[in-house]
């Protein structure tokens, strides 16, 4: 299998599990923050696509992804939405970062056996699109992880401590 059919099956395979995902979720912030993912990836898939066909189609317009996650994410700080809507399914977004991060992987490795410079531009491209995926699947984990993630023992209130515990602190 050559890097632009392995491309397009990871890409067509990402697009589907973030449709998975947008249709699982009872938060509208997270579900649009992935249903934005799915569309990156079929721009990904229609790229490597191109690029395979040789149409000489490649050009690929900026991703909204991460300016619509960060608003995404605001909405839902001031809505509140009830911890139990927003914890879907911790392990389904590790598995999201783990396939963002191995989808980058593939692509640096492909870049640096690359010699055709429009390939290395859209590869160098996608690397950092696949890069800003992570980082919002990350920031989605962590926000629905957050009420698992508290404190509420009070014997804990003062944290400092707890941080220096078994560290000679005057050092």
């Amino acid at each position: 299998m050559n890097v632009f059919d392995f491309a397009i099956k990871m890409e067509t395979d990402a697009e589907t599990y973030y449709k998975k995902l947008a249709e699982q979720s009872q938060v509208e912030g997270i579900k649009k923050i992935f249903l934005d993912l799915a569309a990156d990836e079929k721009k990904h898939h229609e790229m490597f696509q191109a690029m395979k066909d040789r149409t000489g189609n490649t050009a690929m317009e900026e991703s909204k992804a991460l300016e619509n996650a960060r608003n995404a994410f605001s909405r839902m700080l001031e809505q509140k939405p009830p911890a139990d809507q927003l914890q879907g399914d911790l392990e389904a977004y590790r598995h999201a970062m783990k396939m963002e991060a191995e989808g980058a992987r593939v692509y640096e490795k492909a870049l640096a056996e690359e010699t055709d410079p429009e390939v290395k531009a859209l590869l160098e491209r996608i690397i950092k699109e696949e890069q800003k995926h992570f980082n919002i699947v990350e920031n989605v984990h962590n926000f629905a992880n957050a009420p698992n993630e508290h404190l509420a023992w009070a014997e804990f209130s003062n944290l400092e401590e707890f941080r220096n515990f078994g560290r000679d602190v005057g050092a």
